[in-house]
């Protein structure tokens, strides 16, 4: 490990942080969308690299992002292992803003008065949403293909500047833990957790998976053994033109257009 070098974010980045901490927002929950778009991004890289070299599997191809959380400690864990992050990308994803357009967008949400952060994700900066409902965020990460001793840990409390610190990470890929604050603990709840993630991520293709609830069937000796986390997929990831039209709703089409055409805008139409 190496000592934490102290860094200050992009003048874009420090303003669009202040509007995330300090403003009322309509929509909170798309935090989660945000970050498990992100997560599918990263899964989707690591698949398209690993055509030409699948060494970067390191033995493990099963892609998947996990949602986890702990409601004493108020954290919601997002974590995949998709292709993960060097210390210079994790610099220059996170600490600053390239996008062309991301000034306007911060300067007219400065001015929504409903704040709405509906395509946030357009300008490649929905990570910021995390500050949405957490007093401070801790990302992990270790880019695949490199060893262990190449992990990257990122913490900062959106107050203009950030650590980073070069970790041992076993695992390839990406963790995010939000500490939430006090007004958005309500997240770290298995039921709210997994109705958003119906709401906005159902048609992510790769499995979103949480921790599965305790049985209430298990007898005696079953509860009294070693908790061990069991996990289980959450998400349908059924292509909607399989799917009946009567069981498919307008959000539902909404949402899987936004995610297939890259587009934040809802569709004009559709036809099924």
């Amino acid at each position: 490990m190496s000592q934490p070098e102290i860094r200050g974010f992009q003048t874009e980045v420090k303003e669009l942080l202040q509007l995330m901490i300090h403003s009322l927002y309509s929509n909170p929950e798309i935090f989660l969308r945000e970050l498990v778009s992100n997560a599918s991004d990263a899964c989707d890289k690591l698949r398209f690299e690993a055509v030409s070299d699948d060494a970067l599997y390191e033995g493990d191809e099963t892609l998947r992002i996990r949602v986890s959380f702990d409601a004493a400690a108020k954290t919601v864990t997002i974590s995949d292992n998709g292709i993960g992050m060097n210390r210079d990308e994790v610099i220059e994803n996170i600490g600053t803003i390239a996008r062309s357009g991301t000034k306007a967008f911060i300067q007219k949400l400065g001015q929504d008065q409903a704040k709405d952060l509906s395509q946030i994700g357009q300008f490649g900066v929905g990570f910021y949403s995390a500050f949405i409902v957490a007093e401070e965020v801790v990302l992990t990460t270790r880019r695949a293909g490199m060893g262990s001793e190449h992990g990257v840990r990122w913490t900062s409390r959106g107050e203009g500047e950030y650590s980073i610190e070069t970790v041992d990470s076993a695992e390839r890929g990406t963790s995010i833990i939000l500490k939430l604050r006090e007004d958005h603990a309500d997240f770290a709840d298995d039921w709210r957790l997994r109705s958003v993630i119906r709401k906005y991520s159902d048609h992510i293709t790769f499995p979103i998976e949480m921790v599965k609830a305790p049985s209430s069937a298990m007898d005696d000796e079953e509860a009294a053994a070693p908790e061990v986390p069991g996990w289980e997929r959450i998400n349908d990831a059924t292509a909607l033109w399989v799917r009946p039209k009567s069981a498919i709703s307008d959000e539902e089409y909404t949402e899987f257009y936004k995610h297939v055409g890259h587009d934040w805008e809802a569709p004009l139409a559709w036809s099924h």
